[in-house]
């Protein structure tokens, strides 16, 4: 695995994802109904996706009790919400690879909403296939370490024994990569182990990095990501832009 940093993008964008705590849980909500609808289930232990889910949940910080009552609602009888998953695939400025994970209850208001901020910032959607070809769909979870607390090796041997399949140390943390299939396993026994997370979820990683040495690329990259990440359809965004 490269050893771009996740860590270091997370610190970057902490402050931002505090401030808009609130928003993070509505998404999670929602994901969460999902999950429940499809696998049938709101217990984690039977529906593997809502386990996926849970722990992303639990990451981010969402109380058990909103946690509870989200699962209760998908559950519940009068429960009208109809969402469903689409991805939409194309490029930023200089070709940086974009990738964007939205739930929606109308496809064309979310197509035409991320199709405008591709055009607004120097980018384009394209077909369906045209860059996720590039891009490995991960378990991934990330260890704060800042105060340098955890042995390396204890944290390598733990995961390895917990299933993981590699661990990248970073400044103020570790990486921790898995098959999409182990993900459930890993947070488990990492948990049970007495390890945190500050994100833990199923993500769609780059297989190289782009560069940008424009400063306008930059900026207009940086906004595009900002709007599409306020779009209360957009649940993800991966890219291959080189943050560092």
């Amino acid at each position: 695995m490269s050893g771009h940093s996740k860590w270091h993008n997370i610190q970057k964008t902490k402050g931002a994802a505090d401030a808009k705590r609130a928003q993070a849980f509505t998404k999670i909500a929602r994901e969460m109904i999902v999950a429940v609808k499809e696998g049938g289930s709101g217990d984690p232990a039977n529906n593997s996706r809502l386990a996926t889910v849970v722990a992303k949940a639990k990451a981010a910080n969402m109380p058990n009790d909103n946690i509870k009552r989200t699962i209760e609602k998908a559950l519940g009888s009068g429960n009208t919400d109809n969402y469903e998953r689409v991805t939409y695939e194309g490029y930023g400025p200089s070709g940086v690879a974009v990738i964007v994970e939205a739930m929606t209850d109308n496809r064309n208001r979310t197509a035409s909403e991320v199709r405008h901020h591709f055009d607004k910032y120097g980018g384009n959607l394209g077909a369906e296939g045209c860059v996720s070809w590039s891009f490995d769909k991960k378990g991934v979870f990330v260890i704060d370490d800042e105060d340098e607390e955890l042995d390396e090796d204890t944290v390598m041997e733990d995961a390895l024994d917990c299933g993981a399949d590699d661990v990248v140390k970073e400044d103020g943390g570790y990486t921790i990569y898995t098959d999409p299939d182990d993900f459930g396993t890993v947070n488990d026994g990492l948990t049970a182990k007495g390890y945190s997370f500050v994100s833990a979820q199923i993500e769609m990683v780059p297989q190289n990095y782009i560069k940008l040495t424009d400063p306008e690329d930059v900026k207009k990259f940086e906004k595009m990501l900002d709007v599409m990440e306020d779009d209360d359809d957009v649940q993800n965004v991966w890219h291959n832009w080189d943050e560092e």
